[in-house]
């Protein structure tokens, strides 16, 4: 089951770090970001993938900004890769894109809202790029065991599932910790702290709690998870997607070290 990102383990003893903006708001902004965070990971021997979407399909309004595309964005996550020397994921949105993003980055993300399409999980596992599914907040956790299979049974065995939160009334979202042991059943676990405190679609943009993304991220790796993905942004309150859900960089190093703490204790 565990598998290798360049030098990051999934699925192995050490808990690693998925983090980034939400979206590529400029070359200069996700350089900065991807330097930053890498960074605070190197300090605390944390393993990290870098992660930035070019394109967010999934948007509340038709206004909102979706990012720079598929040509530009991969030429920007390229620049990453190698310059920051990290490996990167990025989110693909139908079956056409995978090919050229897995000619780039290393792990393909499906979207929540996708994650029961099979020609997109078909055509990410034919890349041979590791596939990182996130649950959709409408399907339950034994349901993903479908979503592994069509990926490992189209010959791609670098398959690792996310837990967002599932949908709890309109316009919020809840977290069972038991879904996390639940779907490391069939895969390796991350648990998305920061979309877990999303409030979607609250007027024409979505909202959050970021102040709880602590605490259910210590929930998460007391849980036993493998992974943490978390969007990370330097001024959330001027961020382009999703920063009302981001956790501010210049609290990250206290919460990794928060988590880096439980993972020891469960060591012991």
């Amino acid at each position: 089951m565990p598998f290798s990102v360049q030098n990051v383990t999934v699925g192995g003893p050490e808990l690693f770090l998925i983090a980034g903006p939400c979206v590529i708001e400029s070359e200069e902004h996700t350089l900065l970001m991807a330097r930053s965070i890498a960074a605070i990971c190197r300090e605390l021997g944390v393993p990290y993938i870098f992660k930035a979407s070019y394109d967010k399909a999934n948007r509340t309004s038709i206004t909102s900004y979706r990012g720079p595309g598929l040509k530009e964005g991969l030429r920007i996550l390229g620049r990453v890769r190698e310059e920051v020397s990290v490996p990167v994921l990025t989110d693909v949105h139908e079956p056409a894109q995978a090919t050229a993003a897995g000619e780039v980055v290393d792990v393909l993300q499906i979207p929540a809202f996708l994650c029961r399409q099979t020609d997109l999980l078909v055509a990410a596992a034919h890349t041979g790029r590791a596939v990182n599914v996130k649950k959709g907040q409408f399907v339950a956790p034994q349901d993903m065991r479908h979503a592994v299979a069509k990926i490992t049974e189209s010959g791609n065995a670098k398959v690792s599932l996310t837990e967002r939160g599932a949908s709890f009334g309109y316009h919020n979202l809840v977290v069972d910790m038991r879904s996390l042991a639940v779907m490391r059943r069939f895969a390796p676990v991350i648990f998305d702290a920061t979309h877990s405190v999303q409030l979607p679609s609250q007027g024409t943009q979505s909202g959050g709690e970021p102040e709880f993304i602590p605490l259910l991220s210590r929930a998460a790796v007391a849980a036993g998870i493998d992974g943490i993905f978390m969007e990370v942004h330097d001024n959330p309150a001027q961020a382009r997607s999703d920063g009302a859900n981001a956790l501010p960089l210049a609290n990250l190093k206290a919460t990794l070290e928060s988590l880096l703490a439980i993972r020891r204790a469960l060591a012991v």
